[in-house]
C-alpha cells in the first residue's frame, strides 16, 4: 500500500514538473512552431492532470478545445503566414527583467490561488443546501448541474462569446479569399471511417452528460473536429452545409438559451430557475442545440471563411456571365 501510494505522488510529482517545463517551453521559445508544438503537449499533460483529479469533464474539454482545437488554429495561422512571401516572423525574445516581472506576477497568482483555495469556507448548512439544488436539478453529473443550473449564465455567456469571436474572426475580410484544397487521399479515406463514428461518439456524450462526464461542449468539440477533418481533407464546405443553413446553426444554441430564460423568468420569476418537473426536457433542448452550435463554430473558426448562400453564389455567376456577355 505505502509503495502504491509513493508511485502515485511520484506519478503527480512528475506531471506537475512536467506541466511546468512545457508551460516554459512554449513561453519561452522564439520559434513559433515549437512553441506551438509545446502548447498542444501542455494542453495534453494538463488533460492528463485533470483525469488524475477526478475531473474527466474538464479533461474532455482541455483535450478536445483547449489542446486540439487551438492547436490546429495556431497551426493554421502559423500555414497563412507562411505563404506570404519575403515574410518571416519569430517570437520576440523577453529580456530578464521582463521574464522576473512575468515569473513574480504568475508566482504571486499561484500563492494567492493556493491561499484562497485553503482557506474556502466549510459551510454545513450551504453544502446541504447545494445538494438539495443538485437532487432537484434531476441530473446526476455534478458538472453538468452546476454548468446549466447553478452556472446558467455563464455557460449562456460562454455560448455566446463563442459566437462573437467567428464574428469577428468572419468581419477581418471583406470578401471569401479561401481556395478549395486539393483533396487528401489519405484524409479523405480516413475521414470516410472516422466522421460515422465520431458522430455516434458526440452523440453519447450529449446524452450521457446527464448522469456521466460528458454534456455540450464535449460533445461539441468532437463535432468539431469532425468539421476540422472534412476541411483538411479537402471537402469543399460550401457543398457539406449552406451558409443560411450554417447561420441557424450557429445561432440555434444562444437563442434556445435566451428563450428558456425568458420563459423561465415567466414560469418561476428568475431566469434559468427550471420547473422541477420539466428541467430534464429543457436541459435536454438546450444542451442538444448548444452542442451544435458549439461544434459548427469551433469548426467555422477553423475554416475562417462566411460559406456563402447558394443563391447569393448562383447570382454572382450570373452577373458575371451577363457582364462577359
Amino acid at each position: 500500500m505505502e509503495i502504491l501510494t509513493f508511485l502515485n505522488n511520484a506519478i503527480d510529482i512528475i506531471l506537475g514538473l512536467g506541466l511546468f517545463w512545457f508551460a516554459l517551453q512554449a513561453l519561452s521559445n522564439t520559434g513559433i512552431l515549437r512553441a506551438i508544438v509545446y502548447f498542444i503537449s501542455f494542453g495534453l499533460l494538463l488533460a492528463i492532470i485533470w483525469v488524475r483529479l477526478n475531473a474527466p469533464d474538464v479533461a474532455l474539454a482541455e483535450a478536445g478545445i483547449g489542446a486540439g482545437l487551438t492547436g490546429a488554429l495556431f497551426l493554421l495561422a502559423l500555414s497563412k503566414i507562411n505563404q506570404v512571401k519575403d515574410l518571416k516572423i519569430t517570437a520576440p525574445e523577453a529580456s530578464l527583467n521582463f521574464r522576473i516581472i512575468s515569473a513574480l506576477l504568475c508566482l504571486s497568482v499561484g500563492v494567492g490561488l493556493y491561499f484562497a483555495i485553503i482557506n474556502l469556507p466549510q459551510d454545513q448548512h450551504l453544502i446541504n443546501e447545494v445538494s438539495l439544488q443538485m437532487q432537484n436539478a434531476s441530473i446526476a453529473n455534478p458538472v453538468t448541474a452546476v454548468l446549466l443550473d447553478f452556472r446558467g449564465y455563464d455557460t449562456m455567456l460562454e455560448v455566446v462569446v463563442l459566437l462573437v469571436a467567428l464574428l469577428g474572426v468572419w468581419s477581418l475580410r471583406s470578401k471569401s479569399t479561401a481556395e478549395k484544397q486539393p483533396q487528401n487521399e489519405i484524409l479523405n479515406n480516413l475521414s470516410h471511417l472516422l466522421t460515422p463514428v465520431l458522430i455516434l461518439v458526440a452523440a453519447y456524450l450529449l446524452w450521457a452528460g446527464a448522469d456521466a462526464p460528458g454534456g455540450a461542449f464535449q460533445a461539441g468539440s468532437v463535432l468539431a473536429a469532425i468539421g476540422v477533418l472534412l476541411i483538411l481533407s479537402g471537402w469543399n464546405a460550401q457543398l457539406l452545409i449552406s451558409g443560411r443553413g450554417l447561420r441557424i446553426i450557429l445561432i440555434a444554441g444562444p437563442t434556445v438559451f435566451f428563450i428558456i430564460a425568458i420563459y423561465t423568468l415567466m414560469i418561476s420569476s428568475q431566469l434559468l430557475q427550471y420547473p422541477q418537473n420539466q428541467t430534464a426536457t429543457l436541459l435536454l433542448i438546450l444542451e442538444t442545440l448548444a452542442t451544435l452550435s458549439i461544434g459548427s463554430t469551433l469548426a467555422a473558426l477553423f475554416y475562417a471563411e462566411p460559406p456563402e448562400d447558394s443563391h447569393a453564389t448562383n447570382s454572382k455567376k450570373d452577373n458575371s456571365m451577363n457582364g462577359d456577355s
